[in-house]
């Protein structure tokens, strides 16, 4: 079991630029079920992906690929002619709002945003666009979605994740390999790890995928990575406290950053007296979390979590 994403998600790619095409390649690599690709102006050609996979050697796993992906002018096209259900953006910066919301219109059931640097304004517009619509958008500015071995989403790793019981959902990018790399040391494995991206304003957040993995069978607890900035964590925390049945292990990056000062992701800044990582820390420990006090320690602070 698995949340979002599984072996049978057909994925479409927005921008089939050098990124999108690199991380294209690194996904079909890993087995992603890559079946279109959207770039008005390349509309009709076709895209060959060749190479060894990441599974080679893997019994009941293909060793080579030889993938053609066709590129469609719209995406709305793009799900007709091959029933995508997930789209990732790799569109600039000014024009990956406007993606999202094509995907949305075309009623793509999950789109997830890699870009950064989207202005505030224009996901606001985006979100609201999405409110009526059956779309679920992961980020902007997140590595992405992966259930290991089954479905790679975006810009992770492949190679440190590894099939197993425990959920991951982070602000960080990095946090989640860091995270992610410790399970698999200590024997837990992931079922799915989904980076929600750090910006003020994006679509999924912590109390949906914990919601998520609450309600999954296969994920046995959950490691909640958040930072500084926003109240995503306290509002976490009054969820965890009123709603989880499972162990759930965190860590909040930021504990030295000085108020005012913006440390890494647009919405990791305490203004206002609000945001600090005292306070997230605070809250989410009255919520029974075990909270590690270090990135190095989230693999054991799960491993107590789990008792």
């Amino acid at each position: 079991m698995s949340v979002l994403v599984d072996a049978t998600t057909k994925v479409l790619v927005q921008g089939m630029g050098k990124t999108g095409r690199f991380h294209t390649d690194m996904a079909i690599a890993y087995g992603t079920n890559m079946v279109g690709a959207v770039h008005p102006s390349r509309a009709g050609q076709t895209e060959t992906f060749t190479g060894e996979t990441d599974h080679s050697g893997v019994v009941g796993r293909a060793d080579t690929y030889d993938v053609n992906v066709p590129i469609f002018r719209s995406v709305e096209q793009a799900v007709a002619e091959t029933g995508a259900d997930a789209s990732v953006v790799y569109v600039p910066p000014p024009f990956a709002a406007d993606a999202i919301m094509e995907a949305g219109a075309a009623h793509v059931p999950l789109v997830v945003c890699i870009t950064e640097g989207i202005p505030v304004t224009d996901m606001v517009k985006a979100n609201r666009f999405l409110e009526d619509k059956p779309t679920r958008l992961v980020g902007p500015n997140c590595p992405g979605v992966i259930t290991p071995q089954d479905c790679k989403i975006g810009i992770m790793p492949g190679y440190i994740h590894d099939s197993g019981r425990i959920g991951v959902v982070s602000r960080s990018g990095t946090l989640t390999y860091e995270a992610v790399h410790q399970l698999t040391q200590v024997g837990l494995g992931q079922t799915t790890a989904i980076g929600i991206g750090g910006d003020p304003v994006n679509g999924t957040d912590f109390v949906d995928c914990l919601t998520l993995f609450n309600d999954d069978p296969a994920t046995e607890g959950v490691i909640m990575i958040g930072e500084i900035g926003g109240t995503a964590e306290e509002d976490a925390a009054e969820w965890i406290a009123a709603n989880m049945t499972k162990p759930v292990a965190g860590f909040i990056a930021g504990t030295t950053a000085p108020p005012g000062k913006r440390m890494g992701h647009a919405g990791a800044i305490i203004s206002g007296g609000k945001g600090t990582a005292e306070a997230k820390i605070e809250a989410l420990t009255g919520a029974g979390v075990v909270m590690a006090p270090t990135p190095t320690d989230m693999g054991s602070a799960m491993l107590e979590a789990l008792g």
